[in-house]
């Protein structure tokens, strides 16, 4: 059962009469993280390949642009607006995601990989740790140990997978890594906070993406020397257009999910499936780079995709009944 209004956008949505159904859809909305991981990591195969031709500087800059004309279509398309009443919220999701961005980015030079990876993805357990110390301040009880021994187990999955490592000379780069895992968690959470306020996913994408262009524009000029019109008039070869319509697409379909992941889901039980990109890039590693994972790997596979599940039905167990459950209104339901 559903009742239609209209939203600030004019946009067509849904006030969600609360059932059994509803509330198992509700529980399931985190798996939208799933999608993102697969977009991102399609994304990270076009960037691999396309640091052969772009530097890092460039592709921010190339994806943001792209990233930005295809809202700025989509908005068009189905006649919502770019008008924003929270400038000072994406101002702040923006700041914080694109020097997350850069500092993980930065960090690739400075330690192996692996190492880099996992520090960045300590992002979970930062927001579980921001939760739970909020939760104390705050003097709320309850606190979801089950999310928290299934994020817990997805790192150890992780570091299966990854095994990283690091020398007594690279502790700066990996301060600059898991500094990067901090500021993700704060972007993460910043997402979550914009859709509460009702903000659709297309709008907060877009204004991360503005940010992007600026950043990855700023950046790009003062490595390069170069400046802005001749940046934008370089040659480009196919490859290299479609490696970075690859990027700019996939980066912002990813972005999309996960804003809808963070908006509708459940928080932990989100941030705990981010975990699944890795999966994903192993996969994408094996087929198109013939990496060879071992039976260590396998078994970090195996745990990453099991504390998923396991989180993912611990939340829909402990979901309340409808009659507990307070009318929800998703002003944006039928976007994208």
């Amino acid at each position: 059962m559903d009742s239609r209004f209209r939203g600030n956008d004019g946009i067509e949505a849904f006030t969600l009469i609360p059932t059994p159904h509803n509330i198992l859809t509700h529980s399931m909305q985190s798996l939208w993280m799933l999608f993102a991981g697969f977009a991102f990591s399609i994304m990270g195969v076009g960037v691999k390949l396309a640091s052969e031709l772009y530097s890092t500087s460039e592709i921010v800059m190339y994806r943001s642009i792209i990233g930005t004309l295809f809202i700025v279509a989509l908005v068009w398309a189905r006649g919502g607006t770019l008008k924003t009443r929270f400038p000072l919220h994406h101002l702040w999701r923006g700041a914080v995601g694109v020097t997350a961005f850069w500092l993980w980015f930065y960090s690739f030079a400075l330690l192996p990989l692996a190492t880099s990876v996992t520090l960045n993805y300590t992002a979970p357990i930062w927001i579980a740790a921001i939760v739970f110390t909020v939760g104390w301040w705050q003097g709320k009880n309850r606190f979801e140990w089950g999310l928290i021994a299934a994020i817990c187990l997805s790192f150890v999955g992780v570091a299966l997978l990854l095994r990283p490592t690091i020398q007594n000379e690279q502790w700066f780069g990996g301060i600059v890594a898991l500094i990067s895992g901090v500021l993700s968690a704060f972007a993460y959470l910043q997402v979550r906070k914009l859709g509460q306020l009702g903000e659709p996913e297309y709008r907060v994408v877009f204004y991360f993406s503005i940010t992007g262009v600026v950043a990855g524009l700023v950046g790009t000029i003062a490595t390069s020397h170069n400046t802005s019109m001749s940046l934008l008039t370089r040659p480009h070869s196919g490859k290299g257009i479609a490696l970075l319509l690859m990027i700019g697409l996939c980066a912002t379909l990813g972005q999309i999910f996960m804003t809808r992941a963070y908006r509708l889901g459940k928080l932990l039980v989100t941030a705990n499936l981010q975990y699944t990109g890795i999966v994903f890039s192993s996969i994408w590693g094996i087929l198109i780079w013939g990496d060879v994972l071992n039976w260590i790997s396998w078994l970090g596979i195996a745990i990453i995709l099991a504390s998923g599940v396991i989180a993912t039905f611990y939340n829909a167990r402990t979901a309340k009944p409808a009659t507990e459950e307070i009318v929800e209104t998703d002003p944006i339901a039928t976007e994208v």
